[in-house]
């Protein structure tokens, strides 16, 4: 129908038994999960769940379609069933119904098509890999969608500065393979690395496993090429490490989701591929000494740790239960990945050893496991990083990522637990040691709008209690838009919205996200 395996051992000497050689490669977890998910029962469509009503943009006529085929000829898509995918996010939690999808592959498409709609006052959603945990990246009503997905080529790269540009589709797993070829590595990771697109990496400004060791897009993409909403396009695109000449306009559109315009282009500062990585598992007995943990590793590992993640004993037990994952180690309440990535093997592996062996002295672990070898740091960062991909397996997810001082991470884990007893099937509670980064994240059989009423706004009023902010890394989106007020005040709000206004006059960009309209 168309609209018009590892070795484990708990004494002091373990590491030398469990060690074993290899760089990290990427999965496509968030690939397999998405086919899963997509068999499942359509949500209801986010308008009639969250009861929102439709602002008076146009409606997407005959004419219109025809004039969008001839700018990009056999790329508009308007049969139901290669749209449903699209307008279903892949949590499968909230549903739109636009009936037209745009394909353009270069930035003057982008132009033109962005030109005609504000024109025309007909609304639009960008889409990159549709990986929002938010709600982001589909229409709420019959926005007329646009794709990156055909925007995949590298435009350059410099093999002495690391500066890479490229197209805003590239997906970040291709760019890490493109780049890895060249003895360089992204500076970003993500467990979605296999679908998102790096254009859509910026528009939210994702954080993910590497932010610890290279720090977040804001600090490492150097420039890039925006549309805006009237089809003028923003030229930042330079490669240029210092540049202080006026405002730095690019950072208005990093973690803008797609409600400024849309990102076509960029260049991004990539760091030189480690050639030597180990991972280590370790098993603690409660988050006192999680934190321990972490203390010890940065003091012990410096310049070479480039992650520290922790997972609770409820998130394991979701990736066992649901994705046949094995634990290499004996049942704990918490378990920590540490990382560590550098330029020589001997230094680092004597620098691990001495971190490790303190850490088992000093009672902190009680059991662990060190691989060096690519396929077992594979299978050991699988555990970390497929839990979301577990958790959709469970049934419908409530979803938080916050941040807040590191030492009150869990404490909320625990209250929403008490709070909502046998009500929810599971609470569990991982994420970024590193960057103080929770991902706090409850199942249900079903959504359940009482459930929703004992989440919110509780969890917000507590991250904001405790000088947090309700989201990390994920951005706000349809779903977390309204609750932007508990991280920011309203006159920080207010300029927001002016930005908005000045750039986006008619609002067609991405509506009913991230920015609450002006009361």
């Amino acid at each position: 129908m168309s609209y018009f395996g590892l070795k484990v051992v708990t004494s002091r000497k373990f590491w030398d038994a469990a060690k074993m050689v290899y760089p990290r490669c990427g999965q496509i977890a968030s690939l397999l999960s998405y086919r899963f998910m997509s068999q499942a029962k359509e949500p209801p469509l986010t308008a009639e769940r969250y009861q929102v009503s439709r602002l008076p943009y146009s409606e997407v006529s005959v004419d219109d379609v025809r004039y969008f085929q001839k700018i990009i000829p056999g790329r508009v898509v308007t049969e139901e069933g290669e749209l449903k995918v699209h307008n279903i996010d892949w949590l499968r939690t909230v549903r739109g119904h636009s009936k037209v999808l745009l394909k353009p592959q270069t930035t003057e498409e982008v132009s033109q098509i962005l030109k005609y709609c504000n024109e025309r006052g007909l609304a639009v959603t960008p889409q990159g890999g549709n990986t929002s945990l938010v709600g982001g990246s589909v229409p709420v009503f019959d926005e007329i969608l646009i794709s990156t997905a055909l925007m995949d080529q590298v435009i350059s790269f410099d093999d002495v500065s690391g500066a890479l540009v490229c197209q805003a589709g590239c997906v970040l797993e291709s760019l890490n393979q493109y780049l890895g070829e060249r003895s360089y590595t992204m500076p970003l990771d993500l467990g979605a690395k296999g679908s998102c697109h790096i254009g859509g990496n910026l528009a939210t400004n994702a954080g993910g496993l590497r932010l610890l060791r290279y720090g977040s897009l804001r600090g490492t993409v150097l420039g890039l090429e925006a549309v805006l909403p009237d089809g003028s396009i923003l030229n930042c695109l330079n490669s240029l490490r210092k540049d202080n000449t006026g405002y730095d306009l690019k950072q208005l559109f990093i973690g803008s989701e797609g409600t400024l315009g849309i990102i076509t282009a960029l260049s991004i500062i990539c760091p030189r591929k480690p050639s030597a990585v180990n991972v280590a598992l370790l098993g603690c007995e409660d988050f006192s000494r999680v934190l321990q943990v972490f203390t010890l590793c940065r003091d012990q590992l410096g310049e070479i740790l480039s992650a520290c993640e922790f997972m609770d004993s409820e998130s394991m037990r979701i990736v066992q239960k649901h994705l046949k994952l094995i634990n290499p180690l004996p049942d704990n309440a918490f378990y920590v990945l540490v990382e560590t990535s550098g330029s020589c093997g001997k230094h680092d592996e004597e620098k691990l050893d001495i971190f490790l062996e303190k850490a088992m002295d000093a009672g902190f672990v009680t059991s662990g496991t060190v691989a060096t070898d690519q396929g077992k740091i594979m299978s050991l960062w699988a555990l970390r990083e497929r839990i979301t991909e577990a958790l959709a397996h469970d049934g419908y997810v409530y979803k938080y990522d916050l941040s807040m001082p590191v030492e009150k991470l869990y404490a909320l884990v625990e209250e929403i637990r008490t709070r909502l007893g046998s009500s929810a099937q599971c609470v569990v509670g991982y994420g970024h040691l590193g960057d103080g980064n929770l991902h706090l994240n409850i199942t249900a059989k079903s959504h359940s709008d009482a459930l929703m009423s004992a989440l919110e706004p509780f969890v917000y009023e507590w991250t904001s209690k405790h000088s947090g902010s309700i989201s990390a890394e994920h951005g706000l989106g349809f779903k977390k838009r309204d609750h932007i007020y508990y991280s920011k005040s309203r006159g920080a709000v207010h300029i927001m919205q002016q930005i908005k206004r000045m750039l986006d006059p008619k609002g067609i960009m991405n509506p009913y996200k991230t920015i609450p309209p002006t009361d």
